[in-house]
C-alpha cells in the first residue's frame, strides 16, 4: 500500500497542536524524527505516527518470545513522550525503510596488538569515518601511540606523538554528515602516557581538534600524587612491566594544567579510570574481549574495542502523582512495572539492531566497488555485529530528574533532593536487572555469562545486598544483557518530553527572548534596539513545568508580569535556587556519586559554574568527583567556550544604541593570528591584527614561494608590528617566535603581497578600526564588485578569515537556510547553523 505523504506545513501544524503550541518541539520532531525519504518526503504527520511505527516493530521482535507485550501496550509507554522515550539513533531508525542505518548511538573502536603502526592508525581513521556516516558517536582511545621522539622504522625515523592524529581525527569526523550535524568523537589518552601533556594542551590553540571532545584517563595513583604533591610516572607502553620510556613529572603541576584549561575552556573533561574499570561489570570479561578502553563523546558509555549500544530514557515527571502539591509522591510501583518493560524493550531493539546490521552488511555486498575498498567496512561491522551479539548491551537511562524533584517540593542539590533521586536510580537498577535476569529465563543469558567472574564486582555486590533473592535468580538462570545502565544527555528528545534533561536541573525557570518587529507599528512595543537600528519586543518564555506548578498554585500564567514579579514568583516556586547555574556545585558531584553507585555505565552531566570563579573551585570539584565515585566530570564556566549558551549580564544590557569605541591612533605592536586557509588550489594566508581581542586589521594573500610569504606550519600567533622607515613612512612587519624561543621577523607585509590586496586591505582595515559589527564587514566585503578574479578570491579568504571573530549565536540577517528556507541562520565557530532545522555550513 502506498505511504500517504505530507507537506512540511501539514506536519508542523499537525505536531504543532500535538504539542500543545510548542514551535520548538513541533519543528524538532519534524526536522530530525519524522520518517521523510531522501527527497525530503514525509511519510508521518503527528510524532504519534512515528510511536506506532516503534510500537509496531517492537511487538514484532515480541513475538518471537514469551510472555509479548503487544503493539497497544508498547504504544502506551510511548506516546506523547510520557514514559519511555527512546533515543535518537533508535527512534528515527526503527522501522525506517528510506535509511540503511545503525540503531546504536555509541561506538568505541581500537585495533588489538600494534596500535601505534601507521597502518593501524588509518585503519582506526577508515572505521571511525564509516560508522559516522550510518550516524553513530565513536570514540576511540591513543594510549596506545607512541609518544613523540620515539624511534620508528620509516623516513621519519622519529614518532610525531599524539596530537598530529588527534587532528586526523578530529577532521575526519567534520568531514561526515549525518542529516544537518556533525559527527560525534571522543578521543581520551591515559595520564601515564608520556604525551598526556601534549594531549591536555591540544585544543588550547584555537582552530584546533574542533571535532572532537577530549577526556584524560586518570588513575587513583595520580590522583593521591597530585593531592599530596609527590611525583608520578609516565612510561610507555603504559600497562608494560619493561616500558622503553619512563619519565617522572611532578603530578600536581599536571594536575594544575587540567585544572586550568578546564576552567579556560572546558576541556578536557576527566575520566576516573580505575573507578571505571573497578566498578565494570563488563571487565569481568576482559579476555573474552570486552576490556574497556574508551568512552562514547559524551563519556555515558564506557565501551570495549567494536562494542555499541543503544540508549533510551525513562521520564521521570511523569512518575509523580499529583505534582506541585502538597499530596504530590511518586508512584514507585507504576515505576517498577515501566522500569521492567523499559529493559525488555531495549533487549528488543538489540535484535533490530542485527537486522540493520545485516542490511548493512548486505548494502556493502551490493556495493560496486571492489572487494579489497569494501573490506574494512565489511570487516567492522562483522566485529560490531559479533560483539552486540556475544553481550546484548543495553542503556536504559532517565530522564526529567529536575522537574521530578520539584514537582516533589525539592530543592535539587538539598540531601534529601539528593536522597529520593539515589531511591529512584536504586529502584530502576534493581528492577532493570530483574527484567534481564527473567529474559534469560525466558530468551537465554547472553552467550559468555558466567556469575563466577561477576562475583566480587562492586555493582554486582550491591545488587547482591540491596535483593538476595534477585542475586540468587541471577547466578540460577542468568542474565540476558552483560550491561543494562546509564544517564545520558537527553538533548533535543528533552524538548519532545518538554522537561529537564537526563539528570540536569532546569536551566532557567523563565527567560526572555526577543522578536524583531517594525518600530513603526502603533502596536507593538519596543523594547530594545540593537547596533544596526532594528527594534525588538521581549516576551516571557516559561519552562513548560514551571508553567505547570503556577497553574497549580492558581496563578494566571496569561499575565504580562514584571521582572520584579517574575523574580517573586521563581522565589516562591521549587525551581528557586535550583538553577544550572546556583546549585551547590560540590553537592552537585556528590549527588552525582551517589547516583553512579547504581549506574553499571556512567553519566553524562555539566557542573555549570559562573564566569567569575577561580581555578581553586574546579580543582575542588574534581578532587571531590573522584572522591565520591562518580566515573568522570566535566566543568563548564559560563563563557569559556564558544558555541555554548553564555547567560547575559544585566549590567551590559542597553536599550539605547551606544556610539562605537575608536582607536584613531594605530597602536605600535598589535597582537595577531594567523589564519591559514586554501582558495581552490591556492595556499592562502591572512594576518589578522587584533586589539582587545577583536580584528583591528587584516593582511592576506597568496603564501608561496614566487609571490608572497612563507611560514612554518607551527605558527599561529605573533605580532604585528608598526616600523618606521628612514623616508619618513612606516611599515608593518611581522613577529613570531620559533621554537628554539628566538624571535623572527617577517619586514615589509606590504611588500609580500599584491598591491591591488594591500589596498583592499587597508580599505577593510579601516572599517575594522571603526568598530562595524564582524558580520557587517563581511557581508560589505562580499558586495564588493570586483572584475579580477584573483580579487574575488582574495573576497573569500577575507570572509573565511573573519568569520572565526563573529560572536556565536549572532544572527546572519538577510540570509535563508538553503535547507529549509527559514531565515533562521546563526553563526557558529565561524559556520553558519540554522536554528530551525539543524543544518550547518562552513567556509
Amino acid at each position: 500500500m502506498e505511504q500517504k505523504i505530507y507537506s512540511y506545513d501539514e506536519a508542523f501544524e499537525a505536531s504543532l497542536e500535538y504539542f500543545a503550541g510548542d514551535e520548538l518541539a513541533a519543528r524538532v520532531w519534524v526536522n530530525k524524527y519524522a520518517l521523510k525519504d531522501s527527497f525530503g518526503n514525509i511519510y508521518e504527520k503527528t510524532p504519534a505516527d512515528m510511536h506506532w511505527r516503534l510500537a509496531n516493530e517492537l511487538a514484532r521482535i515480541e513475538n518471537k518470545y514469551e510472555n509479548p507485550l503487544s503493539a497497544e501496550q508498547i504504544f502506551e509507554l510511548l506516546d506523547h513522550f510520557r514514559y519511555i522515550v527512546p533515543a535518537g539513533s533508535p527512534m528515527s531508525g526503527i522501522g525506517n525503510p528510506f535509511q540503511v542505518v545503525s540503531l546504536s548511538n555509541c561506538f568505541v573502536i581500537g585495533i588489538d596488538g600494534d596500535a601505534d603502526s601507521y597502518g593501524a592508525i588509518m585503519k582506526e581513521d577508515e572505521e571511525q569515518v564509516q560508522l559516522m556516516k550510518r550516524r553513530g558517536g565513536v570514540g576511540h582511545d591513543l594510549s596506545q601511540i607512541r609518544p613523540k621522539g620515539s624511534p620508528v622504522k620509516n623516513s621519519a625515523l622519529t614518532s610525531t606523538g599524539i596530537v598530529p592524529f588527534m587532528e586526523r581525527f578530529s577532521n575526519s569526523t567534520r568531514e561526515v554528515a549525518q542529516d544537518g550535524r556533525r559527527g560525534a568523537l571522543m578521543l581520551s589518552v591515559s595520564i601515564k602516557h608520556p604525551d598526556s601533556e601534549a594531549f591536555i594542551d591540544a585544543k588550547t590553540e584555537e582552530g584546533k581538534i574542533t571535532g572532537a571532545n577530549v577526556s584524560v584517563k586518570i588513575d587513583d595513583a595520580f590522583m593521591e600524587a597530585a593531592v599530596a604533591g609527590k611525583k608520578y610516572q609516565q612510561q610507555y607502553p603504559i600497562d608494560s612491566n619493561d616500558p622503553k620510556v619512563v619519565k617522572e613529572i611532578e603530578a600536581q603541576a599536571l594536575w594544575q594544567k587540567i585544572v586550568h584549561n578546564a576552567w579556560k575552556s572546558a576541556e578536557p573533561g576527566v575520566l576516573f579510570w580505575d573507578t571505571i574499570i573497578r566498578e565494570s561489570i563488563p571487565d569481568c570479561y576482559a579476555d573474552l574481549g570486552f576490556r574497556t578502553v574508551s568512552t562514547n563523546p559524551c563519556g555515558e558509555i564506557p565501551l570495549c574495542p567494536y562494542d555499541s549500544c543503544r540508549l533510551l530514557a525513562i521520564n521521570l515527571y511523569n512518575y509523580v502523582d499529583n505534582p506541585f502539591t502538597a499530596e504530590a509522591s511518586f508512584n514507585f510501583e507504576k515505576f517498577r512495572d515501566h522500569a521492567a518493560k523499559a529493559q525488555r524493550l531495549m533487549d528488543d531493539i538489540i535484535d533490530l539492531e542485527q537486522e540493520k546490521i545485516d542490511l548493512i552488511l548486505s548494502k556493502i555486498a551490493d556495493d560496486p566497488q571492489t572487494e579489497e575498498v569494501k573490506e574494512t567496512e565489511r570487516h567492522l561491522w562483522e566485529k560490531i555485529k559479533r560483539k552486540t551479539g556475544m553481550g546484548r548491551r543495553t542503556g536504559v537511562g532517565i530522564t526529567a530528574e529536575g522537574d521530578m524533584l520539584a514537582a516533589l517540593s525539592l530543592r535539587y542539590g538539598t540531601q534529601e533532593a539528593t536522597d529520593q533521586a539515589v531511591a529512584v536510580q536504586r529502584t530502576l537498577a534493581l528492577e532493570a536487572y530483574r527484567s534481564s535476569v527473567t529474559m534469560a529465563r525466558e530468551r537465554g543469558s547472553f552467550e559468555i555469562f558466567d556469575a563466577k567472574r561477576e562475583e566480587k564486582n562492586p555493582f554486582i555486590l550491591r545488587i547482591k545486598e540491596a535483593d538476595p533473592q534477585l542475586y540468587e535468580d541471577m547466578v540460577k538462570y542468568g542474565r540476558r544483557n552483560i550491561a543494562c545502565l546509564t544517564i545520558a544527555p537527553t538533548g533535543t528528545t528533552s524538548l519532545m518530553t518538554q522537561t529537564t534533561s537526563g539528570i540536569e536541573p532546569v536551566f532557567l525557570p523563565v527567560y526572555k527572548r526577543r522578536r524583531k518587529v517594525n518600530p513603526n507599528d502603533p502596536k507593538v512595543r519596543v523594547d530594545f534596539i540593537d547596533e544596526t537600528g532594528d527594534a525588538f519586543e521581549e516576551y516571557i518564555v516559561y519552562h513548560h513545568k514551571f508553567l505547570t506548578w503556577m497553574k497549580a498554585k492558581g496563578l494566571d500564567t496569561e499575565k504580562n508580569y514584571t521582572q520584579e514579579e517574575i523574580n517573586q514568583l521563581v522565589a516562591q516556586s521549587p525551581y528557586y535556587k535550583a538553577t544550572a547555574n546556583d546549585v551547590d556545585w560540590l553537592m552537585k558531584v556528590s549527588m552525582q556519586g551517589d547516583i553512579q553507585k547504581w549506574v553499571d555505565h556512567s553519566i553524562s552531566v555539566t557542573v555549570n559554574l559562573p564566569n567569575d570563579v577561580d581555578e581553586a573551585l574546579v580543582d575542588r570539584l574534581y578532587v571531590q568527583a573522584w572522591r565520591s565515585g562518580c566515573k568522570g566530570c566535566t566543568i563548564y564556566r559560563d563563557g569559556s567556550r564558544s558555541g555554548v549558551m553564555i547567560s547575559v549580564s544585566k549590567k551590559k544590557e542597553t536599550h539605547i544604541c551606544q556610539p562605537p569605541e575608536v582607536v584613531e591612533k594605530s597602536p605600535d605592536v598589535l597582537e595577531c593570528d594567523v589564519v591559514r586557509f586554501q582558495n581552490n588550489k591556492e595556499k592562502w594566508v591572512a594576518f589578522v591584527g587584533l586589539l582587545d581581542g577583536r580584528p583591528y586589521e587584516i593582511f592576506t594573500g597568496l603564501q608561496d614561494d614566487d609571490e608572497g610569504i612563507v611560514l612554518p606550519k607551527s605558527v599561529t600567533k605573533g605580532y604585528i608590528i608598526k616600523a618606521n622607515c628612514s623616508d619618513g613612512s612606516h611599515r608593518y612587519d611581522f613577529q613570531f617566535e620559533n621554537k628554539r624561543g628566538y624571535k623572527t621577523t617577517v619586514e615589509g607585509l606590504s611588500e609580500k603581497f599584491n598591491k591591488e590586496f594591500w589596498n583592499y586591505a587597508k580599505l577593510i582595515s579601516g572599517i575594522l578600526r571603526y568598530r562595524m559589527p564582524i558580520e557587517n564587514v563581511i557581508k560589505l566585503v562580499g558586495s564588493m564588485q570586483m572584475e579580477s578574479e584573483s580579487i574575488n578570491t582574495w573576497k573569500a579568504g577575507v570572509e573565511r578569515a573573519l568569520k572565526k571573530y563573529i560572536q556565536d549565536g549572532t544572527a546572519a540577517k538577510g540570509l535563508t537556510c538553503p535547507n529549509c528556507g527559514h531565515e533562521s541562520l546563526v553563526y557558529q565557530e565561524g559556520c553558519l547553523i540554522c536554528k530551525n532545522c539543524g543544518a550547518s555550513r562552513c567556509g
